[in-house]
């Protein structure tokens, strides 16, 4: 059985003599009923291993994952092969390891992807385009774009820019900035970030060597080889327009734009490392706009940050093949507060690798990821098939979680999961492997595509889910500070109406970058004809509340939210 580790972490090492673990199967007794929602395999197999994922604005989801694991499962088209004298795996390939998944079809095509986009980074522009960042080896610092054309739809590829990063940005994070442009920060051995401009990519940059140096990144890496633990910082804009970067256990406010650290907040309590390769993950929890009646006056902005593991748990794991228990921690905190102070709470389950997903019902689904060990390569074990339902606005803490309908296939490391306009969410992934390996036991490289359905898809609220017919907003646009309509209907008496909008979020190593909810602020509702109503919603106030972009609108009924439309707000 897995072995428990809750004290100081030199326990770790007086153990490692005699202990060898043969992991067992966790199959922990529910503390309360599993019947919130449940599951269905959309794909036996894409053809490769969802380790990245992004949610576009045509309903397609862009998926890939590294283009030196060997060949994939799936060509690419027109006989065409991708020749590549640096690739550690295969020179000349004729594999996809990427693909355009379709969500109103379930259907994929394969796509294109030169370089190796392994562990990588990525954010979408004003106008849907995804710009993805950094890689490994020949991808390190490479710019890459993919942009939606409904019009022709098997056109679609990957275009890599002529003008490279100025770092190397292995297992960095992205956040689009109200102004458009895109921060790329961190990566392995990068103590740095930069930006991106997405209108200006195809004209040489001014300063090739634009960079800014962060002290914060080098400070928070760990110094036994190996560790690091402050790999993928977790990224928030926040209302100020300042961001809030946490590394390892450590967190700051960031004026980006004067490269200066406004603050520190206190470190997070508990000895348990946060970030790759002990990853958890973070979430800013939703934005509240509704009764805010002064437009000038800015929301609170509280982060929850989930799971992890325990100092030494990546070398045990790497170099032992000893699993210790994962973190069964989070962590909120109200950054806007004049005095931030962390609140912990602790899951039902230990989790490592977890990722958090919003609804835009305001609640946090915890899902993925494993009891024992960390990231990395077989590094962990005894997968955590139970999804967990987090309700931040219940005041009881004991009763904010609660267990959902397990999963059957385990999802550990380089697995992703990411909310789709239908409320579903996506899940795919997993190869805790230098390759392709489908034969090894218990844990081979899944190609598997499943959907997760919260129980707000159930048969039972159909009468509660509200169905958008219109929205009334000039060229499709929710503008900032002013209001536009949305239409729908409603097969029963109103209950409580609230409109949300959800960015789509750039998902991998268990950080869904760019992730947002905004609960807007309703105006007016009123109906318009046996049972249609029209909601009239105040966009957000400023691009640093909401940064420019495509985003879902949900209306959400009685906990039930409709099939989402997409807006833009700019």
């Amino acid at each position: 059985m897995a072995f428990k580790i809750k004290n100081a972490p030199s326990l770790l090492f007086l153990f490692t003599f005699f202990y060898n673990i043969a992991c067992s199967p966790f199959n922990p007794e529910p503390m309360a009923a599993t019947t919130g929602g449940h599951w269905v395999q959309l794909q036996r197999s894409i053809g490769i291993s969802a380790m990245h994922m992004q949610v576009m604005r045509d309903n397609k989801v862009v998926i890939f994952d590294r283009t030196d694991f060997g060949p994939s499962n799936i060509s690419l088209p027109f006989s065409r092969c991708r020749f590549n004298p640096r690739d550690m795996a295969l020179k000349l390939d004729c594999t996809a390891h990427s693909v355009l998944y379709d969500l109103s079809l379930n259907t994929l095509r394969p796509l294109t992807i030169l370089t190796d986009a392994w562990c990588s980074s990525g954010a979408l522009s004003l106008d849907g385009t995804l710009f993805q960042t950094g890689g490994f080896n020949d991808g390190h610092n490479k710019l890459r774009t993919f942009s939606p054309c409904p019009q022709h739809p098997e056109t679609c590829d990957w275009l890599e820019l002529p003008w490279n990063l100025t770092s190397s940005r292995w297992y960095a994070s992205n956040q689009i900035l109200p102004d458009g442009r895109i921060i790329v920060l961190g990566g392995r051995n990068s103590f740095t970030y930069e930006f991106v401009d997405p209108n200006s990519i195809f004209t040489a940059p001014e300063n090739p060597n634009s960079f800014f140096f962060l002290r914060f990144l080098k400070v928070t890496r760990d110094s036994n080889p190996g560790e690091e633990n402050n790999l993928y910082p977790f990224l928030h804009l926040l209302p100020d327009g300042n961001l809030f970067v946490f590394a390892n256990r450590r967190s700051i406010l960031l004026d980006y734009k004067r490269n200066i650290v406004l603050r520190e907040f206190p470190v997070i309590p508990g000895i348990e490392k946060r970030n790759y390769p002990s990853t958890g993950s973070s979430v800013l929890l939703p934005v509240h706009l509704s009764g805010l009646d002064d437009p000038t006056r800015l929301p609170h902005a509280e982060i929850m940050i989930c799971g992890g593991a325990f100092p030494g748990a990546f070398n045990l794991a790497n170099i032992n093949k000893i699993f210790i228990e994962a973190s069964r921690t989070c962590g909120r905190i109200r950054v806007t507060d004049p005095e931030p102070k962390w609140i912990m709470e602790t899951m039902p389950f230990p989790r490592v690798m977890p990722d958090m997903v919003l609804l835009p019902t305001g609640d946090v689904v915890i899902i993925n990821g494993a009891a024992n060990g960390t990231a990395g390569w077989e590094n962990a074990a005894n997968p955590v098939r139970y999804p967990v339902l987090y309700k931040p606005g219940l005041h009881e803490p004991l009763s904010r979680f609660e267990i959902l309908a397990p999963a059957k296939t385990a999802r550990m490391y380089h697995s992703s999961a990411v909310l789709v306009p239908d409320g579903r969410i996506l899940v795919g992934g997993s190869n805790p492997h230098r390759g392709y390996d489908f034969q090894s036991y218990p844990y081979p490289t899944e190609l598997s595509l499943d959907a997760y359905y919260p129980d707000y898809l159930g048969p039972e609220f159909e009468t509660l889910r509200p169905s958008i017919i219109a929205v009334e907003a000039a060229n499709n646009t929710a503008s900032y500070g002013g209001n536009f309509s949305v239409t729908f209907s409603l097969r029963r008496s109103l209950a409580g109406i609230s409109v949300a909008l959800v960015a789509p979020s750039f998902t991998t190593h268990s950080f869904s970058m760019n992730q947002r909810v905004v609960v807007l602020h309703v105006a007016a509702l009123q109906e318009v004809a046996a049972s249609e109503f029209k909601v009239t919603a105040r966009g957000p106030p400023s691009p640093t509340v909401a940064p420019p972009g495509y985003y879902m609108v949900f209306v959400v009924h009685a906990g039930v939210p409709s099939v989402a439309v997409w807006v833009q707000v700019k």
